[in-house]
């Protein structure tokens, strides 16, 4: 299927992970939680107990019936049956309901990492990977992360229930049992035969997904541009042909998925059915009675399927191991802004000096060659140039945003690679030529870097820019809602706001 995957290829940052490290990884998050999830268990147990006690029960009553039972006995016996339903139904209310809280909490904490993971990166990684790929991590596969926590806590329950079955066929009809138990690894076999299959459908189906959603990130954010030039059909037609992709791979994935259980059943169904023609011929003369007949028929029905739950269980985990492996991924990115200390600037002067820097976005075009130049402290300096000279590399390397890879850049006679960023950036105001402003008002956004500025200090900064005249040209003053991206405001208006949230 190459032409199913094309552009489908990992991010430069993705890694392979052992199913092993990403279990130990994932147990951190829900390990935090063990109370709840002993108390998940112990409904579990207490469900599992009460599930399978009601067939035991109806068995009792068959061969009762068969002695002329009165109507009292079989009013009873409907009784501790529908009893024996409720608790049951009642126990597995709570395993849900605290189960759900548990997938919250974790969402909450990964979602929680790998945003702050994100935010930490420098530019060029923002520069190399699609917004809509990193948002498709931190919000679609964060969620498909919790299906990892749900699948566990279901086979736990599995695993319970058929230890309960097992040893109740065992009480039943021991030969007949050893039966059943010889047949389970073929079921096993079946279900492990498509665990790599199933890891490699899944991940290209996280890799769709986040295209699709960094292609629509990118139309609507550049749709002013389509519409200038016309090419609303173009967007359209890039947007069909990946949605066609996506619909390609999605639908390798269903049958790859949707095929795990359909091959077990019919494997269960052929085993079931030579048991019940061995039972049945038990019951003439070889001691087993009909109502245990029956009750090891039902019993077998329900041990079969949580052996065919444990039994996939490892291909469908994979869907959730592919997106712990993405997310992982993003939290484990090596930055490449790389400090060599966290040093504090102290009293800062702004003496700036380049020394034979070399600098490149990638490894393609080098943007700066051996470059070298001295700005003493209170110097105003203007940088001149064509377009692609660096006059804004140089900017952008002075503020800490990408890292050089060769030379010295010294603040102060400091290596700025030994300098504490975030306090080092307090020092430091940034303009850029398009300004980025965020949803809400004005004073909001002049507001930004400093949230515990007062209404009088924002003013004092707004009225600083053109001596303050253009505030009184926008409808509600700096109370004005920019809207998206500034879009309410004229670009100058923009770069004035820009300018006061600097000061």
């Amino acid at each position: 299927m190459p032409f199913i995957l094309d552009g489908l290829d990992s991010e430069s940052y993705d890694r392979n992970y052992s199913d092993r490290e990403l279990l130990r990884r994932i147990s951190r998050y829900f390990g935090v939680y063990r109370r709840k999830m002993f108390a998940v268990a112990a409904m579990l147990t207490l469900n599992s107990v009460f599930g399978t006690a009601g067939p035991i029960l109806i068995s009792k009553g068959i061969d009762l019936v068969a002695k002329d039972i009165t109507n009292r006995a079989i009013l009873l016996l409907a009784s501790g049956v529908l009893l024996l339903g409720v608790f049951a139904w009642g126990f597995n209310f709570v395993r849900q309901w605290v189960s759900a809280q548990v997938v919250g909490n974790v969402v909450l904490d990964i979602r929680k990492d790998v945003f702050q993971a994100a935010v930490h990166h420098d530019l060029s990684f923002f520069d190399e990977h699609p917004t809509g790929k990193i948002v498709s991590r931190i919000t679609s596969d964060t969620q498909d992360f919790s299906n990892v926590i749900t699948l566990v806590v279901d086979v736990i329950s599995q695993f319970m229930l058929l230890a309960i079955l097992l040893t109740w066929l065992f009480t039943i009809e021991v030969r007949l049992t050893f039966l059943v138990i010889a047949m389970t690894p073929v079921v096993f076999l079946i279900a492990w035969s498509f665990r790599r299959i199933a890891r490699k459908v899944t991940r290209n189906a996280k890799r769709v997904t986040a295209k699709i959603n960094a292609l629509i990130q990118e139309s609507i954010s550049g749709i002013m541009v389509a519409k200038g030039f016309r090419q609303e059909s173009a967007i359209y037609e890039t947007f069909d042909k990946n949605n066609r992709q996506a619909y390609k791979v999605g639908l390798a994935r269903g049958l790859v998925m949707n095929t795990i259980f359909p091959v077990m059943n019919l494997t269960a169904g052929v085993a079931i059915g030579l048991i019940a023609y061995l039972g049945g011929l038990a019951t003439r003369g070889a001691g087993i009675s009909p109502g245990n007949w029956f009750l090891f028929m039902q019993s077998v029905w329900i041990f079969w399927w949580p052996m065919m739950s444990i039994a996939s269980f490892w291909s469908q985990f994979q869907d959730g191991l592919s997106s712990s492996e993405r997310v992982f991924a993003l939290i484990d990115a090596e930055p490449r802004v790389k400090q060599m200390g966290n040093n504090s600037v102290g009293a800062f002067r702004g003496d700036i000096d380049f020394r034979q820097v070399n600098f490149s976005y990638n490894e393609k075009e080098q943007v700066l060659g051996n470059f070298s130049l001295h700005i003493p402290a209170g110097e105003t300096l203007a940088i001149v140039g064509h377009t692609g000279a660096g006059k804004t590399s140089l900017a952008r390397l002075i503020a800490r945003f990408y890292e050089f890879q060769d030379g010295l850049l010294s603040i102060d006679g400091a290596d700025i690679r030994s300098l504490d960023i975030s306090e080092y950036r307090n020092h430091i105001g940034v303009v850029p030529q398009s300004p980025y402003l965020f949803g809400g008002s004005i004073r909001n956004n002049i507001r930004y870097g400093k949230p515990g500025a007062d209404d009088v200090m924002v003013e004092d900064a707004a009225r600083h820019i053109s001596k303050g005249d253009w505030i009184e040209d926008l409808p509600s003053g700096l109370d004005s809602d920019v809207g998206t991206r500034g879009s309410s405001l004229s670009m100058g208006q923009r770069q004035l706001v820009a300018l006061a949230r600097v000061l």
